[in-house]
């Protein structure tokens, strides 16, 4: 009987193992036009954190005692619709489980990139749509911008630094511990901060004494105060995540939020799902860097579905380099 993970009770602060409870799935039969996935990799990403409060949000919540939903990859077992046969490779959002049952429209193949089939929920997925079209679009990131990255060694952030040198930027990245600040140097950032040995205003202002002009957040608080400090004149921030407060829910501390007014900063969140329509625009371009050799990606993989909870937990202790993925 394939299985699932539910919340039991919503988390305050990092969540627990007593929030969750691995649940025993009935395997149900096909509707017309429906298929049975057997996932064979799943995901794990900072945003399931809100869903696990009761609070309304771009997404609902997690209902209690029901499966969890993310991010999946599988392979079609069993299929009542022409279009998604038995063997088929998919992508699709009934995540945390082993097997789900969808209707085709919910599943979408794999393209044919010539690369794994767990690259389509990283890089390749909705953390790489995230950070290309929050560097391209949101802040309209061009040629010889100096650009600054928090969470640099993360799915997300990694890909914003690949991205932005291809694309002839001069990038920053911040990351956690001497391991991982090598990577994000060795993937082309042409300096890294290492926010864990010291002040990352100050390493911000030695990395670009002539201040930014780009800057994409994963983390909030201190990176974001010293993006501000650190911002040019016109300067551009996309606002993708603030991981800093997500367990804790404290007011952030600003002390330079009024360079804003000054320095005429354009700061914008945004949700990927905003970009929806364009992601054969996404695949082109990618497609073209992976062929240009410039392109690299890392996963940090657990194995089980009993793993889940401790990969989840991973994402805000820095237990990932790249993306964070449950393998079954």
């Amino acid at each position: 009987m394939p299985r699932a993970w539910s919340l039991k009770s919503r988390p305050s602060g990092m969540p627990e193992d007593g929030n969750f409870a691995l649940l025993d799935l009935p395997s149900a039969p096909l509707g017309e036009g429906q298929v049975r996935v057997a996932n064979r990799w799943l995901s794990v990403d900072p945003y399931m954190r809100g869903r696990m409060n009761d609070v309304k949000s771009y997404v609902p919540p997690f209902a209690l005692g029901e499966p969890m939903q993310g991010g999946a990859v599988g392979e079609v077992v069993e299929s009542r619709n022409a279009d998604l046969p038995v063997g088929a490779k998919v992508q699709h959002m009934l995540g945390w489980r082993e097997e789900a049952v969808l209707n085709a429209g919910e599943a979408q193949k794999l393209p044919d990139l010539g690369v794994e089939d767990q690259a389509y929920l990283g890089q390749l997925g909705m953390p790489g749509t995230t950070a290309y079209f929050g560097l391209l679009d949101i802040a309209a990131a061009k040629p010889g911008d100096v650009v600054f990255v928090s969470a640099a060694a993360g799915a997300v952030g990694s890909t914003v630094v690949q991205v932005a040198k291809a694309k002839g930027m001069t990038v920053i990245g911040s990351a956690g511990g001497a391991e991982k600040c090598a990577w994000v140097k060795s993937i082309g950032a042409d300096h890294v901060i290492d926010y864990k040995a010291g002040s990352v205003t100050r390493g911000l202002m030695e990395a670009a004494p002539e201040g930014i002009d780009v800057y994409f957040d994963n983390v909030g608080g201190e990176h974001l105060d010293a993006a501000l400090l650190a911002a040019r004149m016109n300067a551009r921030f996309a606002i993708c995540g603030m991981i800093d407060i997500y367990n804790d829910g404290k007011p952030q501390e600003l002390r330079y939020l009024a360079k804003v007014i000054g320095a005429r900063i354009n700061i914008r969140g945004f949700i990927v799902s905003d970009f929806i329509g364009r992601v054969g625009e996404f695949y082109r371009d990618m497609s073209a860097l992976l062929q240009a050799g410039k392109l690299q990606r890392h996963e940090t993989i657990h194995d089980g579905i009993e793993a889940m909870p401790t990969a989840f937990r991973g994402l805000f202790t820095g237990g990932n380099t790249g993306k964070m993925l449950v393998r079954l």
